[in-house]
């Protein structure tokens, strides 16, 4: 493979370290924009000693597919994003993704009719809506993703810490589950200016979910006829199985085109994982490891089918 470092956005207000990798062989060769889950992430998704997005990266280079991975914005530029104002998604991940979809297409040794976006967990939430809002790619692959809200997710994630932690730990995640649970009531019914106003926590405003459940994950999926590829690893304890991704095959029942793909004993990140629990599950990424080759050779296979 042949890797080369890029700056996505390069004379805009958010520069952001990127890189490209390209198979061996001669172009125009099909490529992926990877997108991030939510928090602050480099571009290898980095989560202690885990690299998802490198490894699908390199996996997919074996595979004869590019991608173009780049730092999260607010990975880089947390501070700036802040002075200017109100974050929502769009700032935070959509502009990136619109902005590395029209690079690789803009790049001769890349096929601009067959850019593809990867998104992961949050990323994956997004992709739809990416897609409508300027990325157009070729199909829409989602990794982990919920068919539903981020504050409904946030809510039960916490809920579950709470249930599996004891003594002291209990109380204080018990305590910050009622704190969101305050924070978040009647999000629904809210109107924007309120919801603009209402600090949430680490400069997030209740704008942020309200925006983003504005703009349902379903609805945009629904209204494409384009391909999709959703992936689930079986052991995931941050989105589950059962109750995330079946509920897939049921808002997606009426869609043609849409492949699935559970894998038994992975994880959120798509590594080997036994880790039934967000607490168990955490410490896993104390351990070096890799999303096998079956998961990145799915990928390309599906890819190189369209």
């Amino acid at each position: 493979m042949k890797t080369e470092a890029l700056i996505l956005g390069e004379g805009t207000d958010y520069p952001l370290s990127a890189e490209l990798v390209l198979p061996d062989g001669d172009g125009p060769y099909p490529a992926a924009v990877l997108v991030h889950g939510s928090g602050t992430s480099d571009k290898d998704e980095r989560i202690g000693k885990i690299r998802p997005f490198r490894d699908i990266a390199y996996g997919l280079a074996r595979n004869g597919v590019a991608t173009l991975r780049y730092d999260k914005r607010p990975y880089k530029h947390a501070r700036r994003m802040m002075k200017a104002g109100l974050i929502t998604v769009k700032e935070e991940t959509i502009e990136d993704a619109i902005l590395a979809s029209q690079l690789l297409k803009n790049d001769p040794r890349i096929d601009p009719q067959k850019v593809f976006i990867i998104g992961h967990s949050m990323g994956a939430m997004l992709a739809g809506r990416i897609d409508a809002e300027g990325g157009d790619f070729a199909g829409i692959i989602m990794m982990a993703g919920i068919p539903g809200r981020m504050e409904e997710l946030l809510l039960r994630q916490v809920s579950e810490i709470r249930d599996d932690s004891r003594g002291l730990m209990k109380w204080i995640v018990g305590r910050q589950l009622r704190k969101f649970e305050k924070q978040l009531s009647g999000l629904d019914a809210m109107d924007e200016e309120t919801a603009k106003q209402k600090k949430f926590g680490g400069g997030t405003t209740l704008w942020y979910f309200k925006e983003m459940g504005l703009h349902s994950p379903a609805e945009y999926l629904n209204a494409t006829a384009k391909p999709l590829l959703i992936m689930q690893g079986e052991n995931d304890a941050q989105v589950s199985a059962t109750k995330d991704y079946a509920v897939w095959k049921e808002v997606l029942k009426d869609r043609e085109n849409v492949t699935y793909r559970l894998y038994p004993g992975l994880s959120h990140l798509f590594v080997p994982s036994t880790a039934r629990t967000i607490l168990k599950a955490s410490k896993d990424v104390r351990t070096e490891k890799h999303i096998p080759d079956n998961v990145t050779g799915d990928i390309a296979a599906w890819i190189h089918s369209l």
